[in-house]
């Protein structure tokens, strides 16, 4: 009994191994691939790693940092907006800047007044009081002069008519009188002259001084709301309501990085590919005469003809295009611009990176 079961059991296997020897033969179609790779549309075409940015004269993307550090208080436009230059992006917390210049503003119209009082003197009513007091000083030497001619009369016909004491009493009063009446004289020129021209000098030099400090305040305070530096388009915004920016930008908490508050581009009629040739293949390049190249879209059977622009005439270490500064290696790049009209029903963006292959036309 256990013999006729071994042999059906090695039976079974030898079944099962034939049949899964049969099925593991059979050839399996390869699976056709998703896209066709780029092909070089050149004889000896270069092949470039490339980026999509905007289309600029000069430079690559706006990367805007706001020149205070603070709180952002609110974000004024979203990523995708067209704006103009001039258009407020966002604003940081202000409240302790538009205090000072408050106070700045208060204190440089104190020194105006100041200013303008000392222009105006001399008041009419210190004018008069100042007349009246001299008039007083008149009235009363002229008051003392006559009573010391009376004694002095009196004295010169009866000499026992006035004591000596009483006739030298009134002699020094009308001295008296008589410098009383000098001073009053000096303090009502005094008065009529007004404002000492220096003092009117100081006084200006001190409200200039004190305009201009309110004039900084209020320009540091307009800083306090970062603005387009021209027309163009809200790429990106890492700044975040109630985050912190500071003049580094702001911090991205997935990369660790400081990244720019704001990046704008131009108006997006055309864009830009920012193409990195490896420096053993500069010399394969033709003249910028004769340059042409081909863009195509990772993922796609996309091809696009593009325009060349300018070259970076200086050579850099190449950084991986992921954006981290600190993925530096032992090789360097030249920047070829090229650009291109943006198509209706093509998603491209900046950022992007693409395919390029740079040859001679």
């Amino acid at each position: 009994m256990k013999t006729k079961l071994i042999f059906v059991l090695s039976a079974l296997g030898v079944v099962a191994a034939l049949l899964s020897a049969y099925i593991f033969g059979i050839e399996q179609k390869s699976q056709p691939p998703v896209f066709s790779p780029a092909p070089n549309p050149y004889q000896n075409g270069v092949y470039a790693n490339g980026i999509v940015e905007s289309d600029q004269a000069s430079g690559e993307n706006i990367n805007l940092y706001p020149e205070v550090a603070g709180r952002v208080v609110r974000i004024l436009v979203r990523e995708g907006q067209r704006v103009s230059a001039g258009t407020p992006l966002l604003t940081i917390d202000d409240s302790v800047q538009k205090a000072t210049v408050e106070q700045q503003k208060f204190q440089s119209e104190a020194a105006r007044a100041a200013l303008e009082e000392l222009r105006a003197q001399p008041r009419p009513e210190v004018f008069e009081v100042s007349r009246a007091q001299m008039e007083l000083a008149a009235s009363n030497l002229k008051m003392v002069r006559d009573q010391y001619a009376k004694q002095k009369q009196s004295y010169d016909l009866e000499p026992k008519s006035v004591s000596r004491d009483a006739l030298d009493t009134a002699e020094n009063g009308l001295k008296v009188a008589q410098s009383n009446l000098e001073v009053a004289r000096r303090q009502y020129e005094l008065t009529r002259a007004g404002a000492w021209v220096y003092d009117v000098r100081s006084q200006e030099r001190q409200a200039a001084a004190l305009d201009k400090a309110w004039q900084a305040s209020a320009a540091l305070l307009a800083k306090y709301t970062l603005r387009a530096p021209a027309d163009g388009v809200v790429l990106s915004i890492s700044a975040t309501a109630g985050g912190y920016v500071s003049a580094q930008g702001s911090y991205e908490s997935y990369t660790q990085a400081l990244n720019p508050a704001v990046v704008m581009g131009t108006p997006q009629d055309y864009l830009a590919v920012r193409c990195y040739i490896d420096e053993i293949l500069v010399n394969r390049l033709p003249s910028p005469d004769h340059l042409a190249a081909q863009m195509f879209l990772r993922g796609t059977d996309v091809r696009i003809p593009l325009e060349f622009v300018r070259m970076q005439p200086y050579l850099s270490p190449k950084i991986q295009l992921s954006d981290q500064r600190q993925e530096r290696v032992d090789l360097r790049v030249l920047p070829v611009i090229f650009r291109f009209p943006k198509k209706d029903g093509v998603n491209i963006y900046p950022g992007q990176l693409v395919d390029v292959y740079v040859g001679s036309r």
